[in-house]
């Protein structure tokens, strides 16, 4: 298998899975302090309609807590509401434009590719590359039959408002968006590696994600380490996307998980390793246990 770079991995991990869910047995860990217990599970965004349902044991340590705890909470905000304040972080300014901020080989790489699919990509000369590139993914997964409707995510907040849990948000849409600002100088990387990488879509990333079905935390960490590399994008996207933002969160959870018992649903990726939320908890003194 070739390496896998950080910027997919992520991406994949944040919006992708496969069917059968009925069958999937996800980790699911115990967070306890002080007389209160708590849970952490880690989470894939996108799915298809067989996956429509929590495994029951999620469903009951949603109901065991107090509150529900997301990334961030898009179920709050309208279609309207998300499309607005989501443009300023997507746009560029000052008369950029998709074709300034690519090489030649990269920007014909993405004209073609929108040319195969009758798609004009003039359609998308105000936006930055990063974004156009998620444009990219979602296609690719819509194609395939995923979409955000049967997301793990969604479904857990759905059935916190179903329980009337209140669900809590550690970090604003703003906060999300503005991460990926930091890649920009890094467009023909991208580039170049999600049309590598979309040739080998379900080979590449079907160990993957059969191991997140089984709760395989082994070959998560193995994913892990692939992604974020020693080169200076791998350590840029490590640092951005998962440790500063593991250790924002940590400080934001300390207190209320001493006082409340929650249900924290986060991306898988952000679980593992030496700065994940599990041994970031430990280190603050919570027993962490598989459930």
């Amino acid at each position: 298998m070739k390496k896998l770079t950080a910027f997919w991995l992520f991406c994949l991990f944040i919006i992708f899975t496969q069917p059968a869910f009925a069958e999937l047995t996800p980790a699911l860990w115990q967070v306890e302090k002080q007389g209160k217990t708590s849970y952490l599970f880690g989470t894939v965004h996108v799915g298809d309609s067989s996956m429509n349902g929590l495994p029951k044991k999620i469903e009951k340590a949603i109901a065991d807590s107090e509150a529900v705890v997301v990334e961030v909470d898009l179920s709050a905000l309208t279609a309207v509401q998300i499309q607005q304040r989501s443009m300023p972080f997507l746009m560029l300014q000052n008369g950029r434009t998709l074709h300034s901020e690519l090489s030649p080989q990269s920007y014909q790489k993405l004209d073609q590719y929108f040319g195969e699919k009758s798609i004009n990509i003039k359609m998308f000369s105000a936006l930055k590359p990063w974004a156009v590139l998620l444009t990219v993914m979602q296609i690719e997964l819509q194609n395939a039959g995923y979409s955000e409707q049967f997301g793990i995510d969604k479904q857990v907040m759905a059935s916190a408002a179903q329980q009337n849990k209140p669900i809590i948000e550690l970090e604003s849409l703003e906060q999300q968006l503005e991460m990926f600002t930091v890649m920009e100088e890094h467009a023909d990387h991208m580039v170049a590696d999600t049309f590598r990488q979309i040739s080998q879509f379900e080979e590449q990333f079907q160990r993957l994600i059969d191991g997140w079905k089984k709760g395989e935390t082994a070959m998560l960490a193995e994913a892990y380490e692939q992604a974020f590399d020693d080169s200076e994008f791998g350590q840029l996207n490590e640092h951005v996307l998962l440790i500063e933002r593991n250790h924002k969160w940590i400080k934001q959870l300390e207190k209320p998980l001493s006082e409340q018992s929650l249900f924290i649903a986060v991306g898988a990726l952000h679980l593992g390793e030496e700065n994940g939320l599990i041994k970031l908890l430990k280190k603050q003194g919570f027993k962490v246990t598989r459930s």
